[in-house]
């Protein structure tokens, strides 16, 4: 009976195996299926092509990870427009739910960052926040066109009917053609995600601003949220549009990883400093100077060429002006033309302006962030003269300096013929004894001039008849 009940037990068993799970009986609570991810990417400062890189990496990131939705915590005073376009468009493009969030308090959304927040599936903000001002900027600062004075806010006959004075029209045809394509942009995208797109034509038009309450109260975000828990559980249940179709988001309760920028990200932003670009220009073409002054120094050479070569890979990333660039080369040009060629400082004075004046155009853009630092200039400046008045000089000079060792240093040298049979014989040069050859008879006594070695034997021609005694 112990024996039968025990084949029947393993029967059973094996049964309920092949079967599958028992299913719950009514009322009875499953086991909850595993906690989905939220990715948190930050983007801090201005924008550029560092920051571009970080959220396009981060989205493809988030993408394979399956996170549930992603959530880009803003605080930006604006920047390139370049790299504004290309964050809009992987964010049009993810297949993983955006929901920007300009966040902690005291963080803004000014300028791209308001494109940004605009294009995001979900747009909130934390309280004592803010966003606007989204008006083009061009080379030189400002607005597009000027802001009308006013008179403590009170509408005045021109003005429209939200008490805003009414603004001139752009100055040329370029400037009313950036403003219209940046109006049509933002409000395309307002349009796409259902917000105000009257406000935000006001935020490019007007440079028009707003703080988070009220940035709610107008409908151009959707949530007002204190830390991205409170954003989250608020975002649930929200349905959105991605590329491949419309989707719910279920992100109550979902655990956050913060994804921080990596080293080749660092590195970028690094280099993409205007700033930094200029430094490395500067080195790359000091070094490779050097390095021609005095050949086979190698060190010079090698970081000049480095820094050159990174130099221009940043420009080539950056809005740059030709022309600045241009005066840059001509500046350092003159400079150099003064050490071989003195004309009084006329050509090193006129170099240094060239390169003053070229690195005050070289950035064809006023975005924050990416403006050339004045005491950057000047320190350039006082550097190349430094170069000019020192280095240089003294490159020259060791150029031009005779060889005193090895093979270059003899060729050239005056001897005496000691010894002489044929088309050979002895010399006397430096009090040294050397074999010697020539193309024609010598005899004792007489003067030759080095003209080639073979060797240890040298090759002489005669340079004087012979003494006689």
């Amino acid at each position: 009976m112990r024996a039968a009940g025990s084949w029947l037990a393993a029967a059973v068993l094996a049964g309920v195996t092949l079967a599958g799970p028992v299913p719950a009986a009514p009322g009875t609570r499953t086991a909850a299926p595993p906690p989905g991810l939220v990715t948190v990417l930050d983007l801090d400062g201005a924008i550029g092509p560092a920051p571009a890189r970080f959220v396009q990496r981060g989205l493809e990131h988030a993408r394979r990870a399956g996170s549930a939705a992603i959530v880009l915590r803003l605080d930006t005073p604006g920047g390139l427009d370049t790299s504004m376009r290309e964050i809009i468009r992987a964010i049009l493009a993810s297949p993983v739910p955006v929901i920007g969030f300009v966040a902690p308090s005291g963080s803004r959304a000014a300028s791209a960052g308001t494109y940004i927040l605009y294009a995001c599936h979900v747009a909130a903000m934390a309280p004592g926040t803010n966003l606007g001002a989204a008006t083009p900027v061009r080379i030189g600062g400002g607005p597009t066109f000027p802001a009308p004075s006013g008179d403590g806010g009170q509408p005045r006959s021109g003005d429209d009917h939200q008490g805003r004075a009414a603004k001139p029209p752009p100055a040329n045809a370029e400037e009313r053609k950036a403003l219209n394509d940046a109006v049509a942009y933002i409000r395309s995208l307002a349009e796409l995600r259902g917000r105000n797109a009257d406000w935000a034509e006001s935020a490019v038009r007007d440079s028009a601003s707003l703080p988070a309450s009220a940035a709610l109260a107008q409908h151009v975000v959707d949530i007002l949220a204190r830390d991205v828990d409170d954003l989250l559980a608020q975002a649930d249940g929200r349905h959105v549009t991605l590329a491949a179709g419309e989707t719910v988001l279920h992100t109550r309760g979902l655990a956050t990883e913060t994804l921080q920028p990596d080293w080749r990200t660092e590195l970028l932003g690094i280099i993409s400093n205007p700033n930094i670009a200029l430094l490395l220009l500067a080195i790359g073409a000091y070094g490779l100077l050097f390095e021609f002054l005095n050949p086979g120094s190698v060190f010079p050479g090698t970081i000049g060429g480095i820094a050159l070569i990174v130099g221009l890979y940043a420009l080539n990333l950056l809005p740059i002006n030709y022309a600045g660039l241009a005066l840059i080369l001509l500046g350092m040009g003159l400079m150099v033309a003064e050490a071989f060629a003195p004309s009084f400082g006329v050509l090193g004075v006129g170099g240094i302006v060239a390169l003053v004046l070229g690195a005050g155009i070289l950035i064809d853009t006023d975005a924050p962030g990416y403006r050339i630092a004045w005491p950057m200039i000047a320190g350039l400046a006082v550097t190349s003269l430094l170069f000019l008045v020192f280095v240089v000089p003294i490159g020259i000079r060791a150029l031009r300096r005779r060889a005193v060792t090895g093979r270059e240093e003899m060729l050239g040298l005056h001897g005496r013929v000691e010894t002489w049979d044929g088309m050979q014989g002895t010399l006397l040069i430096h009090g040294e004894r050397w074999q010697a050859t020539a193309d024609h008879t010598l005899a004792p006594g007489q003067l030759v001039r080095v003209d080639s070695m073979d060797g240890l034997v040298l090759h002489v021609a005669a340079i004087a008849r012979p003494e006689r005694p």
